[in-house]
């Protein structure tokens, strides 16, 4: 049985600051060549969510249910088309926000969730509950559709 983990908050800029702080900007190099803007590799925010919430990449990859070799791939970027049901079962594994759950989606070129989607808001759901990758898959095969894992 999968133990829970207390949720480490990962403090990003709100994209509302950013977007005042692209305003008070005197030039737009200054704020262009922040590490926050533009696009990040999935190999990229995995090791910065490690190093952020104290995790080890063979403890991640084993609760995320993933081939150990594959998943090293995916953490060293050697990889770089994973799927999207490969980057949900790590952001369970990592004991995930919503918001960095997206945030993972949009590096690895993924659609994020979407609530009006209902196998999207269930995962939402679990997400937001710290819900493990094998709750969640629980809730998802109640509510008749696919799991994750």
């Amino acid at each position: 049985m999968a133990r829970r983990r207390r949720k480490k908050r990962v403090e990003e800029p709100l994209t509302e600051d950013m977007l005042a702080e692209l305003l008070d900007a005197p030039d737009l190099r200054s704020f262009i060549d922040r590490p926050e803007v533009g696009k990040r590799t999935v190999a990229e925010y995995l090791t910065f969510l490690l190093d952020a919430k104290g995790l080890k990449r063979s403890e991640v990859v084993r609760d995320a249910g993933i081939n150990s070799t594959y998943g090293y791939q995916i953490f060293k970027g050697q990889r770089p088309n994973v799927s999207r049901d490969n980057l949900l079962k790590l952001a369970f594994a990592m004991g995930l926000s919503r918001v960095e759950a997206n945030r993972l989606l949009r590096a690895g070129g993924a659609s994020e969730l979407y609530a009006k989607n209902r196998r999207d808001a269930i995962i939402t759901f679990a997400l937001n509950n710290g819900y493990s990758l094998q709750r969640a898959d629980e809730e998802l095969y109640r509510f008749h559709e696919d799991t994750i894992g």
